[in-house]
């Protein structure tokens, strides 16, 4: 397993850079980045589950799923994974169970410190490396032209 670290300074307050990055509509931009098509099913609420799903060319979609093990507004959230989606159906356990992906927003000024940690397994590793530095540049973006 591999821990992963990704930092950006928004010109934006911390409410709207959360509600950039974890609103539907502005999801599916940013997370192109991991596939195009990328969204979620679920919420962000403590205690609710959340699926993390691009699409398969026969119409399924696979990824992941999770819990939100804590979630404090504009300030912090953390997932933890509890397996994978194959073509539509959840399947617990795999490389990816048991993970913890965080989300901190640090405000100072007006600028906001957005903060990506995650565990992955090793042979993940560096596709996420590309794809997470893509996806963050692109909230950053997002978050200071609205």
């Amino acid at each position: 397993m591999e821990n992963l670290r990704f930092s950006v300074g928004v010109d934006a307050p911390a409410q709207h850079v959360w509600n950039v990055m974890l609103g539907l509509d502005t999801y599916r931009e940013w997370a192109g980045a991991f596939q195009e098509g990328s969204t979620y099913e679920g919420g962000w609420n403590e205690g609710e589950e959340i699926r993390f799903l691009g699409p398969n060319d026969d119409g399924t979609s696979s990824g992941l799923f999770g819990t939100i093990v804590e979630n404090r507004p504009h300030e912090f959230v953390s997932i933890r994974y509890l397996g994978d989606v194959e073509n539509g159906a959840e399947n617990p356990g795999g490389p990816a169970a048991g993970l913890h992906e965080n989300y901190s927003f640090i405000e100072n000024d007006g600028v906001t410190t957005l903060v990506v940690e995650l565990e992955v397994p090793d042979e993940w590793a560096d596709d996420m490396r590309g794809m997470w530095s893509e996806a963050i540049d692109a909230i950053k973006r997002l978050a200071e032209q609205a």
